[in-house]
Order: C-alpha cells, then structure tokens, then sequence
C-alpha cells in the first residue's frame, strides 16, 4: 500500500507547502492547514473494494492518510467503531432511521484516539521527538498513551478541574503533565509557551495538519457502515470542531474518489449554552467566531471558548446547509440516560448532547422522523462520572 499524500495547503489562503518538513499551521497567515492528496492517482489505483479483508482499524484507509511509511504507524486498534440502529429511541421519538456511532469503544474510551494515532504517527515519522498539547481532558489522555506507544514525549496541559480519569490516565502514561487554574484556553497559553521555549512540537486541535486526518475517517467509516451512502444528517458534539470538517473533509474526499454520490448531508453543531461561540457565530451570519467569555459546563470536551478552525466549522455547517444549537447540561444529565435504558450506549456528556439537539431539532421541524440520522457519541460516561454525581 501507498499513501497519496502529496502536500500540505492552507485552508484560507490556499498557499502550499512540501510534504517534509514539520510545518504545523500556514506560515502566511497562521491559518489551518490540510493535507492535500493525488488524487488523480488514488481514483486510478485505490478502489474501495480493495478495503475487502483489510485490518478493521481507521487505517484500513491508509491510502488516503497521511504517513508515507507504514513502519512509523503508532496504533492501539483505533477506529471501526459501531454504527448501531437506534431501534427504541427510534420507538420513542418516532423516528425509523436512527443511528449511533459510538466512539466510546476506541481505545482510550474516546474519538480522540484518532487524531493522536494519526498526529504521533506523524511526528513519529517527521523525526519529532517532545510533543505538547491542552487539553480539556480526553485529548490528553490519548495523547499520552499513543506516545507512550510511540515512545515518544509527551506534555499535556490539563485545567485543574478536569475529569479525574483523565488526569490519571496522562500521568499514569509517563506524561509530562501540568495542571492549570482556568479553562483550555488558558492551558493552550501556557503549551504555546513552552512549545516555543523548549522546542516542543505543538499538537493543539488543527495547530498542525494532521489530527483531523484521524478523525476524517469517522466519515469513511458511517459511508462504508451505511454501504457507501451517507446519512440525511449527522449532529456532532462541536468543541474544537475538528470530528465535524474531518467528516466533511472526508465526504469531499470519497466524493471525488467516486466512492459516492455528492453527499446529501446536513452537518448540524450542537454546543452548551453555557459555551456556544460557533452557535452564536452561525445565528449571526459571521465568518468567524468570538472568544466566549466566562465559559461554563460540565461537558468538558465542548467547553472551547474560542476554535481556530471555527471558519471551517461554519463554512461546512453552511456548505452542508446544516445547523447549529445549543442544549443545557440538564438535557444532557437526562438524556445520558435516555441513552443508557433504551440503547444500552453509556454516553459521554457530548454524546448525549446531540440526542437533546435531535429531540429539539424534530420538535422544530429542521429534522425530519423519516430522515436517516447519525448521532455522534465522541466517548464514553465512565470518564465522567465523577463530574456530576
């Protein structure tokens, strides 16, 4: 197998860069960065029947992701996580066609684990040795293990209250971890600060190019599980946003692959209310997103005040002709277990997050009963638990 992977491009001002070198974000104007493919060549050589019998990880889709050398693979089995039918929400909610993708059974118990197999599989083979990151608990952990995987170094920044399981799970790996009074902003301050200082290669969400080619395969994955269709609407937990445009990225890539029609679509945000600058961006028509001030809930993973990929969040929302909302932390404490007694699914908060987004969605008419619909459940309850009993 070879991977396509050609060169990087900025995603604003569309300027290029060579494939070897360990750039992180556009040199020009500090924007995000992708990865750009042959594609005229993967359409010619990579047919997606040849993914019969291959590994049942994300990597089964290495032609289209971003390390040149197997050998520097950094993998604990990630990926092809289930897309099970919602048969009794379906029941309750009168709705025929809803599904669950449940990114709590990665290893390290979330959808990160994508990003970092990918990002430390990178580093790995761009000959980086000290990697660095915030986090607001998840991201951390799985950075942790992959480079303890990777034998690689890994520092993390953590708010102080973030869930206990992930503070454990980043020291008991060996890393480098530092506790911070304040939100991931104020964490990824400090891990640009010494990033800088001591010569650390930052890996914060779409700060280099290669996180969201992990979690692109999310949308892979839900075209190959739905037999190379894709679903009429997906609603994703938004924080970061990298999972929402890699799945988007992702659908743009198998459409060109000629793997699937163009894709029907709608790609709707959900966000706290108590930390909503992508909703409040959307609703207002801008480009761009505002820093969110005081930002408050207890679902850690969307409790981002401010994204720098929040241009391309909206601009796939809108591109999608999707939408945005916000729930409150007493719709996800519920809808937790809404999860749990009818699918037998153990959410995280953000999982659940977009099952209150449905049923305010269905009850607005912007969601149809007869459409098919993707939930996201980025991780699992257990990381949580300590964070509302």
């Amino acid at each position: 197998m070879r991977s396509y992977a050609e060169y990087l491009q900025c995603t604003n001002c569309h300027k290029e860069y060579d494939y070897i070198n360990p750039y992180r974000t556009c040199q020009e104007c500090g924007k995000v960065l992708y990865v750009k493919y042959d594609m005229e060549k993967a359409k010619k050589n990579f047919d997606r029947n040849s993914l019969i019998g291959r590994v049942s990880s994300m990597w089964r889709y290495y032609e289209m992701m971003p390390i040149k050398d197997e050998s520097n693979i950094v993998s604990l089995g990630e990926g092809m996580t289930p897309l099970l039918k919602a048969n009794n929400l379906g029941k309750v909610l009168n709705c025929s066609d809803i599904y669950i993708k449940d990114e709590g059974c990665n290893p390290t118990g979330s959808f990160k684990a994508r990003g970092l197999s990918a990002a430390v599989s990178r580093a790995k083979e761009l000959g980086v040795k000290k990697l660095t990151m915030p986090s607001a608990g998840n991201a951390g952990g799985a950075l942790s293990l992959y480079c303890a995987r990777g034998n690689l170094e890994a520092n993390v920044f953590m708010p102080k209250d973030a869930p206990i399981a992930n503070k454990r799970e980043s020291s008991d790996a060996g890393a480098k971890l530092t506790l911070i009074n304040g939100l991931i902003s104020d964490a990824g301050k400090i891990s640009r600060e010494q990033a800088l200082e001591k010569g650390l290669f930052d890996v914060s969400t779409l700060q280099e190019p290669y996180r969201a080619e992990g979690k692109k395969t999310m949308g892979y994955e839900i075209a190959e599980q739905l037999h190379w269709d894709t679903p009429d609407v997906i609603i994703y937990p938004t924080g970061g946003g990298t999972g929402l445009i890699g799945i988007w990225k992702a659908f743009q890539e198998m459409q060109e692959l000629g793997w699937i029609d163009k894709p029907k679509t709608r790609m709707i945000a959900v966000q706290s209310e108590g930390c909503a600058p992508i909703v409040k961006a959307y609703q207002s028509g801008a480009l761009n997103a505002e820093m969110w001030s005081d930002a408050k809930t207890f679902a850690a993973g969307i409790r981002v005040p401010s994204a720098i990929g929040d241009y391309l969040i909206l601009e796939a929302i809108r591109e999608s002709s999707g939408t945005a909302l916000t729930v409150t932390d007493v719709e996800m404490v519920e809808c937790i277990s809404m999860m749990a007694s009818h699918e037998g699914i153990y959410p995280a908060p953000e999982g659940a997050a977009t099952l209150a987004a449905l049923k305010s969605l269905l009850a607005a008419n912007k969601v149809y009963p007869e459409e098919k619909i993707v939930l996201m459940n980025t991780g699992n309850a257990y990381k949580y638990l300590d964070m509302w009993d």
